[in-house]
């Protein structure tokens, strides 16, 4: 439990802050350093996903081993970058490549297109 003079010297130091900025009401426009925020953030997002790696060429992956998973079954399938090269080819992209071999060996069949097969995600070690 503070003093009292602890006390005093806490409420002096919120009696020298500036008073809070009101409120927005419902219809006023967000300022734009609120926007700028936004943005810088949603770049950060992308660009810190995983899924970013899916998007790319198999001759732009710099990892050697590529790993696809799936989020319905818990499957991982691993192949290695060259063997993926070999078999795909160069300009083939991870994204195609891992929804193929996700494809090949799925489990969760049933002959409905929104239900079917994996849902993949994307990771190179």
């Amino acid at each position: 439990m503070p003093t009292s003079k602890q006390m005093e010297k806490m409420a002096a130091a919120l009696d020298r802050k500036a008073p809070p900025t009101p409120a927005l009401a419902p219809d006023n426009d967000l300022p734009t350093e609120y926007w700028q925020a936004v943005l810088e953030n949603a770049s950060a997002d992308i660009r810190s996903s995983g899924s970013s790696i899916a998007a790319l060429r198999l001759s732009e992956i710099s990892k050697h081993l590529l790993r696809v998973g799936c989020r319905r079954c818990s499957r991982i399938v691993e192949i290695q970058k060259v063997d993926a090269i070999r078999l795909y080819g160069q300009r083939a992209v991870w994204k195609d490549v891992g929804r193929r071999l996700l494809d090949d060996t799925c489990t969760h069949r049933t002959g409905r297109h929104e239900e079917d097969g994996c849902w993949p995600f994307y990771d190179a070690s």
